[in-house]
């Protein structure tokens, strides 16, 4: 019987994305080469933990869930979550940014300075340009203030990040554009926090990085999959890579894969079986075949 892996997630660095497993192993998914793998026979998703400690009752969780996690570990991964702004006291340095994932969705965030422009990339930015660096809170004061004076979100959600994908502007100073616009009202707004260094303009632009803008770009999406199930099979060559989405080219089109829907299941590798796991169609996608999957 083959080898079963538990995938931990993916993860971004400077050098692309990387897909980790349970105890340890990394496998970094390479543009043109073929992912693929199938669900253990009669496998059950089960909950991966929170904080580094395992589900004590091994709570099975929904195919469909993102966070992969049981009620009460979700409650506590978030208990001491910057994200979940229960955290006050990080005495870490946060910068604020602005994000552009497409025309029309511009969010505005915090990330740790350490930690670089690796949170913008896990969120599939294609575009972003930092706004000042500061304490914990005075950044968070500054995210507020963008909410409230400029209408600015700062969550949204990964089904609009997709659905805009294959619809980009061609050139990157046509992708900066909205967030240098929305930068300069930024900073000309009073209230700015004093312990909060503005930072200048400075667009940067992953739409190379993930495969989706350039010349060297692949074809659109026309589906995504809703989730897997035991038993149930997808590979393709990788195409784009996206914040946690992989994009494979199948035999019925490009699939988006969101990899948070892998966690929690046994997985197994495998070669050239057909894709069969329940997917839905994107939203505004073009050529989309009737019936898919």
């Amino acid at each position: 019987m083959a080898q079963a892996w538990r995938c931990a997630g993916l993860r971004w660095s400077a050098d692309g994305p990387v897909l980790t497993w349970v105890g340890g192993r990394r496998s970094v998914p390479a543009r043109g080469k073929r992912v693929a793998f199938q669900v253990a026979e009669g496998g059950v998703r089960t909950c991966v933990g929170a904080r580094g400690h395992a589900c004590p009752v091994r709570a099975g969780v929904p195919g469909r869930s993102t966070g992969a996690r049981c009620e009460e570990c979700a409650r506590l991964d978030r208990a001491h979550s910057v994200a979940a702004d229960t955290v006050a006291d990080d005495p870490r340095p946060y910068r604020v940014y602005l994000a552009w994932f497409g025309p029309g969705l511009v969010k505005v965030g915090i990330t740790a300075r350490e930690r670089g422009s690796a949170r913008l990339l896990e969120q599939g930015a294609v575009c972003f340009t930092w706004l000042g660096c500061g304490p914990l809170m005075a950044a968070r004061r500054t995210e507020e203030l963008l909410r409230a004076a400029l209408g600015v979100p700062d969550r949204i959600p990964y089904a609009h990040k997709r659905a805009v994908r294959a619809h980009l502007p061609a050139s990157e100073a046509e992708r900066v554009t909205e967030i240098a616009d929305l930068h300069a009202r930024a900073v000309a707004l009073g209230g700015w926090p004093e312990a909060l260094t503005p930072e200048p303009f400075r667009g940067v632009d992953h739409a190379g990085v993930f495969g989706i803008g350039g010349p060297g770009r692949g074809p659109a999406a026309v589906a995504e999959v809703a989730e897997l199930v035991a038993g149930g099979a997808i590979g393709g060559a990788l195409v784009a890579a996206a914040g946690p989405d992989l994009h494979l080219a199948t035999e019925r089109g490009v699939v988006v894969l969101d990899t948070r829907l892998m966690t929690g299941w046994e997985l197994v590798s495998t070669e050239g079986e057909p894709c069969a796991v329940p997917v839905r169609e994107l939203k505004g996608a073009a050529g989309v075949q009737d019936g898919l999957f």
